[in-house]
């Protein structure tokens, strides 16, 4: 009977009680006559014998000496020449290590650094609407005035777009392809077809005439043109990129706007004394004349919901790689015989399937449960709910959630779904290649077993079937190599990288971080198309984890 463990547990199975030594019976077969063979020979030895006798007497009684000497070899200096060879090996594997890691951080985080190495020559890609709907709409049009504001806004537009600076992808359009509505500009600005929007309203300019030809000192400048935007959608490109432009353009449109209208006036003036006094009276409408409302529809805050849709998710993915190390000496017990027999490879693979699930399902929370200690709403309650309207940040209202009570289940889910497609990465190798180290024999049917859970999807699948092939130390590398380009497509707007970096569309940090900010400001929801790209990972790599396993075993068979 063959058991497979170790030897010490099988050699007491196969031997059912026997004795290992020689039997009796060989004993009593002994030829009779040997005894007097010897005592003949002994009689009749010559005195060469003798001499040889006392050598192999010296000879034996030196290596008794030795073995009663012998201990720990003794510690020699580095430049010993018993350590020759050693110190040559030695040198040579350091140095192709070394050359090899910084080949690896010369490549590998140059991925990261040239994130925004083109992000000047890409700001265009940040499309910023432009929308003229001065005079276009009834009763607007029909006042004998023509336009001023519009025209001139979107005239700058046009200059910033031609001139050979970088800048935004301003889109000037007229007001029609909004129905003249602004109202529609802001629906496009919440759906992400622009980052931003600059409508001037259809009385832009009507209000400025009335405003001096009857003397309205209830004429309020921002009126004229609005602002429209979501920082939430991403806070570093509003803050870094966009918006910086933005200030400069709405400064100069107004600085525009306000000297041609007022050189117009005071023109008028010097044949209307009546203008004049109209004008002493409404001083707003010549400076600063216009100015844009801003209607932020999706603030970014609380401030502390930072981490949940940035770096705590890199924390998330570290605590889920490594936690596997905490689990392992578990599950380690079931291949170790100590008076039971070891269990069946597959029904391992099983029992962690359910343990592993089991523990990120309760791990997730705890993750999820941070962000809920620290004042992020998961429950609904802000007033303003439209898609077209700016949420309401006054205490007590936080951020607009997307699901109401049911936010903070989904948010949990999301977590977990996260945390169980990082965390089984190396569990089937490491299982592995410990029983390796512990001589613990597993039959070789068993040896890179397919039936390893197919539910380990996006990020952690990849990293498991990565990990069979490649083996340690190198899982570390794919590790780093791993979280730097998901960071560098998730946490960067890939507008603004190179072209190199749109593979980051399928990756699954992007699709994560796009549905952590979904669920948390109520932005509009891609969330289908973020599950989507995550469970066609968790495919690709099911289909490739069986293969990821035999190879895994015919490289064990071949070492």
């Amino acid at each position: 009977m063959v058991i497979y463990g170790n030897s010490r547990y099988g050699r007491g199975w196969e031997n059912n009680g026997q004795d290992d030594g020689p039997s009796g019976s060989q004993e009593e077969h002994r030829p009779s006559g040997s005894n007097e063979g010897n005592q003949h020979g002994d009689n009749e030895r010559s005195p060469s014998d003798e001499g040889n006798k006392d050598k192999e007497a010296e000879s034996e009684g030196n290596k008794d000496e030795e073995q009663q000497d012998s201990g720990p070899p003794t510690p020699v200096g580095f430049w010993d020449h018993r350590l020759a060879h050693v110190r040559k090996e030695a040198i040579t594997k350091w140095i192709i290590t070394t050359i090899g890691l910084m080949t690896f951080i010369l490549a590998v985080l140059s991925i990261y650094w040239g994130a925004l190495l083109h992000a000047e020559q890409n700001l265009s890609s940040l499309v910023v609407y432009v929308v003229d709907m001065d005079g276009q709409s009834a009763p607007y049009d029909t006042n004998g005035h023509q336009p001023i504001v519009g025209p001139l806004i979107t005239n700058l537009a046009r200059t910033m777009v031609a001139s050979k600076t970088p800048t935004l992808g301003w889109g000037p359009l007229p007001g029609s392809a909004f129905n003249n509505d602004p109202v529609q500009v802001r629906q496009a600005v919440f759906n992400f077809q622009a980052w931003a929007a600059i409508t001037i309203n259809p009385n832009a300019t009507a209000m400025l005439y009335s405003a001096i030809e009857n003397g309205n000192a209830s004429y309020d400048p921002m009126g004229a043109c609005q602002l429209t935007y979501l920082d939430s959608r991403d806070e570093t490109n509003w803050y870094d990129f966009i918006f910086p432009q933005i200030s400069s353009f709405m400064t100069e449109a107004t600085s525009m706007v306000g000297e041609q209208w007022t050189q117009m006036v005071l023109q008028n003036a010097t044949n209307d004394a009546t203008l004049l006094t109209n004008v002493a009276r409404v001083p707003q409408a010549l400076s600063p004349a216009i100015g844009f409302s801003q209607f932020n529809l999706r603030p970014f805050y609380p401030y502390q919901i930072i981490p949940s849709v940035s770096i705590g998710l890199i924390y998330l993915i570290i605590l889920s790689f490594f936690s596997f190390a905490f689990y392992l000496p578990i599950h380690f017990k079931y291949l170790k015989p100590e008076g039971h027999p070891p269990l069946k490879f597959y029904q391992l693979v099983i029992w962690r399937w359910c343990a592993t699930i089991s523990a990120y399902f309760l791990l997730s929370l705890a993750y999820s449960f941070v962000s809920l200690a620290f004042q992020i709403n998961f429950s609904g309650g802000n007033p303003v709910t439209s898609e077209t309207q700016a949420t309401s940040t006054i205490s007590p209202y936080s951020n607009p959630d997307a699901y109401g009570h049911g936010t903070f289940p989904v948010y949990w889910a999301l977590n977990f779904f996260v945390s169980r497609t990082i965390g089984r990465n190396l569990a089937v190798q490491d299982v592995y290649l410990r029983a390796l180290d512990a001589d613990m024999l597993l039959p070789p049917a068993l040896y890179g077993s397919h039936h390893a859970p197919k539910g380990m999807i996006a990020l952690g699948l990849a990293c498991e079937n990565v990990a069979m092939i490649v083996g340690q130390p190198w899982t570390g590398l794919w590790l780093i190599f791993w979280v730097i380009t998901n960071v560098s497509t998730a946490f960067y707007d890939i507008d603004l990288e190179p072209a190199f970096y749109r593979f980051g569309y399928a990756w699954p940090l992007h699709s994560i971080v796009e549905g952590s900010r979904q669920i948390l400001f109520g932005l509009h929801s891609r969330i289908g198309l973020d599950f989507g790209i995550l469970i066609a990972w968790g495919a690709v790599n099911t289909v490739l984890f069986p293969f990821a396993c035999y190879f895994m075993r015919w490289k064990s068979k071949v070492k």
